[in-house]
């Protein structure tokens, strides 16, 4: 059974994917028409004019489908802008892989984005005919691809069987046809090796930067808790027992009493230094796993939290610790300022990713230059070469998406 929905949810995820390439295959198509135009053109000199808007063009419409493969696998770098000049343009190797792409996805893109809205379409219609083939007028044929002349129930099961064998089909090559479609997107925008590399590097250092300062905003921390909280608690608990031993000789009840307050003091700094100490890396991640400790802050959120996690298998402390402060950061973000009703977590591994996904459905309009704690979760999460996606239009839901690589 566990096989089964695995396979459903693998066809539905393939299906999405799918229709959104048929969007950008027809974006496609419209690029390379206009291009056929503007090469007639070219043949009486006028489309000369027309060349750099139609790389423009094309540069926009690879640029939606990098958008999608990012989102549903690696990221695909965006180049720069199409060089000026006709020359410089056509000479640049990033347009003219964009010129073989739009071809290639034009063509295969729709093909396979059809076939597969196609699929499904057939699959209900002919499944769903014994139910309602006497709607049909006397001795019609069925809808679709159906040959044989629909004369009773027995000729209305069987194109019903036909549905179940498109059903079947399309749950079988749903995901084949996904990967056939990204394919040449997969393997003509992506960067020029030289380039991707040097991007890279600049991605790399920024990130490094960033990790760098995140560590000092830590530290900064730490040393703040430690010293506004937990010292000033031992500095008390250091003259409470000064005070006491000199109250000891004169007046042993009153000593009792200062004993008592060092020792409450000396409790409240335990407490306060348990704290730090989870706040760098939390013990329940050892003791309960990544699940654990989720669960742990789903039920302790003022907002009523629905919580979903599909890991079946430990991933690094480093990734776990950094999804533990991600989901615990964005529930304190929810609490403080979504003025929500509900909100939703759901953390799954696919491959070598793990991905985190936090939903509420508050006010929305979540702004990370207005302080709202996404910056330092973005911080957090490029540390680990990782990726973070954040939609909140105003009047919500406020989504957050968080990739990280795990390792296979």
């Amino acid at each position: 059974m566990e096989h089964v929905r695995g396979r459903v949810r693998a066809s539905v995820d393939a299906l999405e994917h799918l229709v959104g390439g048929l969007g950008t295959a027809v974006l496609a198509l419209g690029a390379l028409l206009g291009a056929l135009v503007v090469a007639a053109a070219c043949l009486g000199g006028v489309g000369l004019l027309l060349v750099p808007g139609l790389l423009q063009a094309v540069r926009t419409v690879a640029d939606r489908e990098r958008a999608r493969l990012s989102h549903w696998g690696p990221p695909v770098p965006t180049p720069g802008p199409v060089p000026q000049g006709l020359r410089p343009a056509l000479r640049d190797p990033v347009v003219r892989r964009e010129l073989r792409w739009v071809v290639a996805h034009g063509l295969l893109g729709f093909a396979t984005g059809l076939l597969a809205l196609v699929l499904p379409l057939y699959a209900v219609q002919d499944t769903t005919f014994p139910l309602w083939y006497r709607l049909l007028p006397p001795g019609a044929g069925a809808p679709g691809i159906v040959w044989w002349r629909i004369d009773g129930l027995p000729d209305a099961l069987a194109v019903g069987l036909l549905g179940v064998g498109w059903l079947a089909l399309a749950l079988t090559i749903g995901p084949r046809l996904a990967r056939l479609q990204a394919w040449p997107g997969r393997r003509l925008l992506p960067l020029p090796p030289g380039v991707d590399l040097s991007l890279r590097v600049a991605e790399l250092t920024a990130t490094r930067a960033a990790a760098l300062d995140a560590h000092a905003v830590e530290l900064r921390r730490i040393e703040r808790s430690l010293h506004d909280g937990t010292q000033n608690r031992l500095v008390a608990v250091n003259v409470l027992l000064g005070a006491a031993r000199r109250a000891l000789r004169r007046d042993p009840a009153r000593a009792d009493e200062i004993l008592e307050r060092a020792q409450s003091a000396a409790e409240q700094a335990l407490g306060e230094l348990r704290t730090v100490v989870r706040g760098i890396l939390p013990p329940v991640l050892d003791d309960r796993g990544l699940a654990g400790a989720l669960a742990g802050l789903a039920a302790e959120c003022a907002v009523p939290c629905r919580l979903r996690v599909d890991v079946d298998v430990r991933c690094a402390a480093a990734v776990e610790a950094t999804a533990y402060f991600v989901v615990a950061e964005a529930l304190t973000n929810v609490v403080r300022h979504a003025g929500a009703d509900a909100v939703d977590v759901a953390v799954r591994r696919e491959a070598d990713r793990l991905l985190v996904t936090v939903r509420d459905d508050g006010r929305g309009d979540a702004d990370e230059t207005r302080g709202s704690g996404l910056t330092g979760i973005r911080r957090r999460v490029e540390a680990y070469d990782g990726r973070m996606t954040v939609t909140s239009p105003p009047g919500g839901p406020t989504r957050m998406h968080v990739e990280l690589p795990c390792g296979s």
